[in-house]
């Protein structure tokens, strides 16, 4: 099975404990991707969705930052530790459970959407990009990051890290459903957002522990991060 959404909601109850290898990679991944969206906003008390939070890392991330964060995500069971995690932590995060397609928020209600490890598995990208741009202001922006489509691609991310080193569970991605940069561009314009800048995403380091590092690349043959602003007027 491909794109098995499940592996989430499987690993709940160890999402915070580090035991968990490929749940580390995901812990791993945010400070690198958050080195470069740290440019691309002040966080400081901006209303921001983390779309596809699962377990609140990212989103314990931007409320470090200052920002008032909900995070919204179809694993339940996963917004459910998220939910635990932040109780315990006295953070004041609101989660949802929900899909990108059909978010449960007015018009113009974030002045921020982080979207990290999800486009590639919704079931209608154009659904949620047109949603990404209904609950943002006007001057909002999009931050998000996904993974080309391409043989290299599909080297890295499912022979590799799948297959072979076990970074994540076998089947957590579909090929298929992988974004080139030029079509995610024109499904952003589509949408009435403009697209900014795209960079590459990728290992840096290692840990003493033998987990990966994560920060920016100059190349977005595999992973690629980007930042897309709704139009003030």
């Amino acid at each position: 099975m491909r794109n098995d959404l499940t592996i989430y909601d499987n690993v709940a109850d160890k999402w915070w404990t580090d035991e968990i290898r490929w749940v580390r990679t995901l812990k791993n991944l945010v400070p690198g991707r958050l080195s470069w969206m740290d440019r691309q906003i002040d966080w400081t008390g901006r209303e921001v969705l983390d779309l596809g939070c699962a377990g609140g890392f990212m989103a314990e991330a931007l409320d470090d930052r200052g920002a008032r964060v909900t995070g919204i995500d179809p694993a339940a069971e996963a917004i459910a530790a998220a939910r635990t995690h932040a109780k315990g932590q006295g953070r004041d995060i609101r989660y949802d459970t929900g899909m990108g397609e059909a978010l449960p928020y007015a018009d113009a209600s974030f002045d921020a959407v982080v979207c990290v490890d999800v486009l590639e598995h919704v079931r209608d990208l154009a659904q949620v990009l047109a949603e990404t741009a209904r609950v943002l202001r006007p001057g909002g922006v999009f931050l998000f990051d996904t993974i080309n489509r391409n043989p290299l691609a599909r080297l890295a991310t499912i022979t590799m890290a799948e297959d072979i080193l076990r970074l994540l569970p076998r089947g957590t991605h579909d090929p298929a459903m992988f974004i080139k940069p030029a079509e995610l561009r024109r499904g952003l314009q589509f949408a009435g957002l403009v697209p900014g800048r795209f960079t590459g995403l990728g290992p840096r380091g290692i840990t003493r522990r033998g987990d990966l590092t994560f920060g920016r690349l100059p190349l977005t043959a595999i992973l690629y991060m980007g930042v897309a602003r709704k139009p003030t007027a």
